[in-house]
């Protein structure tokens, strides 16, 4: 089924002006960016919830020793138990291509490269990760990489959508992902990173990163990406 690029603006505004937005084709691309960032930053939380809610509790993973991957394959001996495989490995499958998605129609609403790529390399990578479970270690491991670097990397990069308090949780988001993500590759062992272990550190990785997820996407799908103009473009927009 092939769908115009007039089908593709009726869709956007069929879908957003029940939002209460009045604005042109690309404000209507960057709220459905934010539907969709929400809606992907939400999944993950939930369904990391969901999936360490119904492990089976005489098995032995914790939030102290395992990362969230191993919802999926728990190491070192790989077991797979369900129903929390499947959860989370449907978690980041459906998540990652909301975000995938949210950074195409942010890059077709004229944002920079430089935001819109790290959102759709963190998408990607989550895709991977759902794919690619832990059990097949070297790939699973290059995919989750790519969700943590280009996760941190566009909270930063997507601060200079707003002003004030919020481009400063943006910033703050991201500093605390990649910090917490080199403690994990080089500090791992330090004292008191140690007494948090692996699965904790990498956890003060991932939500910093589903955080920001959810604030950009909320802003996003608010505002349609006028928050941080100027009040004369704003007006325009």
């Amino acid at each position: 089924m092939h769908y115009s690029p007039t089908k593709i603006e009726d869709l956007m505004t069929t879908i957003v002006q029940p939002l209460g937005v009045r604005a042109s084709a690309t404000s209507h691309s960057t709220v459905l960016a934010g539907v969709f960032l929400f809606l992907g930053g939400a999944t993950v939380l939930m369904g990391i919830i969901t999936a360490e809610a119904l492990y089976p509790a005489a098995a032995a993973y914790n939030t102290h020793t395992s990362t969230v991957s191993d919802l999926a394959a728990l190491r070192p001996e790989n077991i797979v138990q369900q129903p929390s495989a499947t959860i989370f490995n449907l978690t980041m499958i459906l998540a990652g291509t909301a975000i995938a998605c949210a950074g195409w129609l942010l890059h077709r609403a004229g944002d920079s490269r430089r935001m819109t790529i790290p959102v759709a390399l963190l998408g990607l990578g989550m895709v991977g990760v759902g794919f690619v479970p832990g059990n097949h270690l070297a790939v699973h491991q290059l995919f989750a990489m790519t969700a943590f670097v280009a996760g941190g990397v566009g909270a930063i990069l997507t601060a200079k959508l707003h002003t004030g308090a919020l481009r400063l949780i943006h910033i703050s988001l991201g500093i605390v992902a990649l910090t917490a993500l080199l403690v994990a590759l080089f500090l791992l062992n330090w004292g008191p990173v140690a007494h948090l272990g692996e699965g904790g550190v990498e956890r003060w990785v991932v939500y910093p990163v589903v955080l920001w997820v959810v604030t950009l996407g909320a802003s996003l799908a608010a505002t349609g990406g006028t928050a941080g103009l100027p009040t004369k473009r704003r007006t325009a927009a």
